[in-house]
């Protein structure tokens, strides 16, 4: 059970540069999640994953001061060339696009404002109430990036019973392109908490792919509401492979304001020794002719528990939506748990909409044919492990890009 943390205006009374308006709404969003608390199983949302009994668990003792983003060295990804940005315990640290036109991209700490809306999620008011670290990103019109933006995500050695509460916003401008690889770097053996509030805005005509991955297994906790505004003929997709951490929960909302945008969402988790993620989705369509595609692949290890909550919705005017959305579970363990929750809600009355969900173990006969091939059972489930999970990764059209990613899987599976 955490001692003695309380959370107070004080912490705000901190933050600099901020104005009335602003510090009245932070202290209007501390008073909602003082109120409330971490989110318990008792909210719909949260049915899944009582974040307050987990965090009670976890931790004794927690607090939201700032940890200075100092870093000497950082280690780039030596399997493709790339822009990067360096985000140090959340807050932006440096960054380089030596491969871009760079009066084409605006890059900076975050933009302090107060265009949100009053959140029913505790975590959401508390990083309305605390942000104080993050980046904007700004791309211009008509720009295609020539090379793939990393964001090198680190947390220092120095992280122990932390809340770090932090904010980015990416802006594609109209017929711009952009290609990003979200890459966490956990060099803390300590536990804390990770929350992160994101806006994403893709203009009319933008393509914006993300991947998100991590080098090595963590002790974080990590929460991260994802903000999605698309607008007509936009192109998306977010590919998800966060195995390793402790425990996290992405909330992925997307707005479809505009026509013959497509959305997809991808993920391939192996999940291991008691780690907990959650997969939210809500999918909102509302413009015609626009098309949404999800697919969750989850491998559960011993004592593990994988969860995915995704919701279609299907506005009355958006006639011809083409929506799907599967999720399934490889269960390698009797104590391993897989909670799934599809849901639509359709108001109009020509769309192609559906969703389904599976679960089960690993296919002996599959087993006992790579046996018979002079495999053992062990390096034979690795294989059938392997292919599960390779299925998401085939939608990744880089070659070096796809090589690295499996190349981490291969590490996921294998324990790091």
């Amino acid at each position: 059970m955490i001692q003695n943390f309380e959370i107070n205006s004080k912490q705000i009374d901190k933050i600099k540069n901020i104005s009335t308006e602003e510090k009245d709404f932070r202290n209007k969003n501390l008073q909602i999640f003082k109120n409330s608390g971490f989110p318990s199983n008792r909210l719909e949302d949260w049915k899944f994953t009582d974040f307050r009994n987990i965090i009670n668990n976890n931790f004794k003792e927690l607090d939201v001061l700032n940890i200075p983003e100092t870093y000497n060295q950082i280690n780039l990804i030596k399997d493709f060339e790339h822009n990067y940005i360096l985000l140090v315990n959340g807050s932006l640290h440096s960054s380089s696009f030596d491969f871009e036109e760079k009066s084409k991209i605006k890059i900076g700490s975050y933009d302090k404002d107060t265009n949100y809306q009053l959140s029913n999620n505790p975590l959401i008011c508390l990083n309305h109430a605390l942000a104080d670290g993050g980046f904007s990103l700004d791309i211009e019109d008509e720009y295609k990036f020539k090379k793939v933006l990393v964001i090198y995500n680190i947390f220092t050695k120095n992280i122990k019973n932390k809340i770090l509460n932090n904010k980015n916003k990416i802006v594609v401008g109209k017929n711009s392109e952009l290609h990003l690889i979200e890459y966490t770097v956990n060099e803390s053996k300590s536990k804390f908490i990770n929350n992160t509030y994101e806006n994403i805005i893709l203009n009319e005509n933008a393509k914006f792919r993300i991947l998100n991955l991590q080098s090595n297994k963590s002790e974080g906790f990590f929460h991260k509401f994802l903000n999605n505004k698309f607008s007509v003929n936009v192109d998306y997709s977010n590919f998800i492979f966060s195995s390793g951490l402790k425990f996290n929960k992405l909330d992925i909302l997307c707005d479809l304001v505009g026509e013959k945008i497509k959305c997809n969402i991808l993920a391939g988790l192996f999940l291991n020794e008691q780690e907990h993620q959650e997969i939210k989705t809500n999918i909102n369509h509302l413009f015609p002719n626009c098309k949404s595609y999800q697919k969750i692949k989850n491998v559960l290890g011993s004592d593990s528990k994988g969860i995915f909550q995704g919701k279609i919705h299907v506005k009355d005017i958006a006639q011809k939506t083409d929506a799907y959305q599967l999720s399934k579970a490889l269960l390698l363990d009797g104590n391993a748990e897989f909670n799934s929750k599809p849901e639509l809600e359709i108001y109009a009355d020509d769309v192609k909409c559906s969703h389904g969900s599976t679960s089960g173990s690993i296919d002996e006969n599959s087993l006992h044919y790579l046996m018979t091939r002079g495999l053992t059972r062990e390096d034979s489930s690795k294989l059938v492990i392997k292919g599960f999970l390779n299925e998401i990764v085939d939608y990744i059209k880089s070659p070096s890009i796809k090589k690295f990613i499996e190349s981490k899987l291969e590490d996921q599976i294998n324990g790091y």
